[in-house]
């Protein structure tokens, strides 16, 4: 920690049951993914059900749509400018810096979708997902976790440039996969000792409902007619869910009477 900090981190390490399911549940999904590679990305995937342009912009709303990320991180990056110390700093500024970078990269690929322009799409929501996965494990079970951060980087880094140069998303999928999985297991299994830890939950919740309005991009479109569709709604829920976390970060105190056990 650095001095000053407001949040104390858990530095203490006493290994556990919970420990083990936490590394059962990251290791499980990637040996299961490397078994079942290679994993090809779908041709359809850029078939989008709006594709109206609005003032003259092609498939209008899921650009549009796009810049509330980037709206989300600049908030996030905001805060962190006002010198507010949270603990780790670096992977939650990560994140909203990713944010803003979702935001521009997925307005740029809506423009145009194809594989090439979905790149600028995924490096960044790459980035985000390690660096959510880095700040959960090192507040929730050991501060030093947090040197994890730069590795985390660049293995999101290179599972898109996996995927593009070698046709196979298995590593992306698994980037993708790890913070779902891990938000609701931490917050049950490994106390942080913050408050309002219940935002967090509210963020897997927007990124469950976004993943699903992605699935059902048609039939949203459809059944709204006309007016929104799934794709759409996938950007501001899923951008809903940036915002649980920066919401967290500015309400969240450290909780009387609880001490970290990981």
């Amino acid at each position: 920690m650095g001095a000053g900090n407001r949040f104390p981190l858990p530095t203490k390490w006493r290994l556990t049951w919970r420990h083990g399911v936490l590394v059962m549940v990251m290791l499980a999904p990637l040996l299961v993914l490397a078994a079942v590679a290679p994993i090809r990305q779908d041709p359809a995937y850029h078939d989008f059900a709006d594709t109206r342009a609005v003032l003259g912009i092609p498939n209008g709303l899921d650009v549009l749509s796009s810049l509330a990320f980037s709206l989300v991180g600049v908030l996030g990056v905001i805060h962190f400018l006002r010198g507010r110390l949270e603990a780790c700093r670096g992977a939650w500024l990560a994140v909203f810096v990713s944010l803003v970078l979702v935001g521009l990269g997925s307005a740029y690929y809506h423009w145009r979708p194809n594989d090439a322009t979905l790149v600028w799409d995924r490096l960044p929501m790459a980035l985000g997902f390690m660096g959510v996965l880095v700040a959960l494990l090192s507040e929730h079970l050991h501060a030093r976790l947090a040197t994890l951060l730069v590795p985390a980087l660049v293995l999101g880094l290179a599972s898109v440039s996996y995927w593009y140069w070698r046709e196979d998303l298995w590593l992306y999928v698994w980037v993708q996969l790890m913070p779902v999985l891990i938000i609701p297991l931490v917050v049950v299994l490994f106390p942080s000792g913050y408050s309002h830890q219940w935002l967090l939950l509210v963020c897997f919740g927007c990124y469950l409902l976004a993943k699903a309005a992605e699935i059902y991009d048609v039939d949203i479109f459809g059944a709204t007619a006309g007016w929104i569709s799934g794709h759409t709604l996938k950007h501001l829920l899923a951008a809903m869910g940036g915002y649980a976390i920066l919401l967290m970060l500015k309400l969240r105190r450290p909780s009387p009477g609880i001490v970290s056990t990981a």
